[in-house]
């Protein structure tokens, strides 16, 4: 089966970043992003959906982000590319080769 995304589909330079706490000496901690990677993606939109929450129209828009392989990415992670934030909701091997990971991602209102 050949794989749906092409290496000239990666025209998207992103970061992929990991959450970092650190206490804030008051019991608490503080969450920062730290870059793990620059990598070239693909962007494709799939879904979009708008709901009535908490007196305001709230919409919600989901992705599946394609990149090359890498062991390293997991749904605790976000991508980020330009101004834009993607939450990880899952990193999928795709027919387990280990050549493409799809991770279907959700936009963050920021």
């Amino acid at each position: 089966m050949k794989a749906p995304v092409k290496a000239s589909d990666l025209r998207h330079r992103v970061t992929i970043e990991s959450a970092a706490r650190t206490g804030d000496g008051a019991g608490g901690a503080t969450l920062a992003w730290q870059a793990v990677a620059e990598v070239w993606a693909a962007i494709w939109s799939r879904d979009v959906t708008e709901a009535f929450t908490l007196d305001r129209i709230a919409g919600k828009a989901t992705h599946d982000v394609w990149i090359r392989y890498r062991a390293d990415v997991t749904p605790d992670m976000r991508i980020r590319f330009g101004s834009r934030v993607f939450d990880i909701l899952g990193a999928i091997d795709v027919e387990d080769r280990g050549h493409w990971l799809k991770c279907p991602v959700e936009e963050r209102d920021l």
